[in-house]
């Protein structure tokens, strides 16, 4: 209900939202239906993603994601913050002119911060913006540990380039740049004051005149 309110307030009324439910073939006809990507895109990274998706399901591997190609939403958790992340995913390439290449282009170097960050950021503000404190607190805690994996993954992506990189290695920097991303994101939930209107100050009236003795 929370994603949907989300995606209605934001006008992304064509997102095909899927709840912990494996559709190869509802997707694959999006794919081939989704005219507001390039079918150069489509047909090349987007089938890529597909077949990803039509072997490793995601009700058995996991794995909340935003897929431009096909503009569908898949969600396996029940965290609303993540769900919404998801929605501002849509939110973010809906304003893109060009979304085949605003996709493609995440294969970039840092291309991926930015784009966690910006729908991490339009989450946090949609909960602002609606005073809804608990909910804005509880994405402190699952967003930015989240984000401080992209940073590893960030990370470990520049160091392969110039030596080999063990499995485990990935792994513990992962989870050791995931531990400052909790302890930040408690620091930035606790900082979070109730926004609610304050309680109005007590009127008095002058008594009118057919109030007066």
């Amino acid at each position: 209900e929370k994603l949907q309110e989300y995606l209605e307030q934001n006008d992304l009324h064509n997102v095909k939202v899927r709840l912990n439910q494996y559709a190869p073939g509802g997707e694959w006809r999006r794919l081939f239906r989704n005219r507001s990507v390039g079918a150069g895109w489509r047909f090349t990274l987007g089938i890529i993603s597909l077949v990803n998706y039509t072997i490793f399901p995601g009700r058995l591997f996991g794995g909340d994601e935003y897929n431009p190609y096909t503009n569908s939403i898949n969600i396996y958790s029940d965290h609303s913050a993540i769900l919404l992340h998801e929605g501002a995913h849509a939110k973010d390439f809906a304003k893109r002119k060009y979304k085949g290449l605003y996709s493609a282009i995440r294969q970039l170097p840092l291309v991926p911060l930015y784009q966690e960050a910006w729908a991490t950021g339009d989450v946090v503000g949609y909960y602002r913006d609606k005073q809804l404190v608990e909910d804005e607190k509880d994405a402190y805690k699952v967003l930015y540990p989240a984000y401080g994996t992209y940073i590893a993954g960030e990370a470990l992506w520049w160091i392969e380039w110039f030596v080999e990189v063990p499995i485990w290695t990935e792994y513990a920097v992962q989870y050791g740049v995931a531990i400052p991303g909790h302890i930040m994101g408690r620091i930035k939930a606790s900082t979070v004051e109730d926004r609610s209107p304050s309680r109005l100050p007590e009127v008095t009236e002058s008594p009118g005149p057919s109030d007066r003795p």
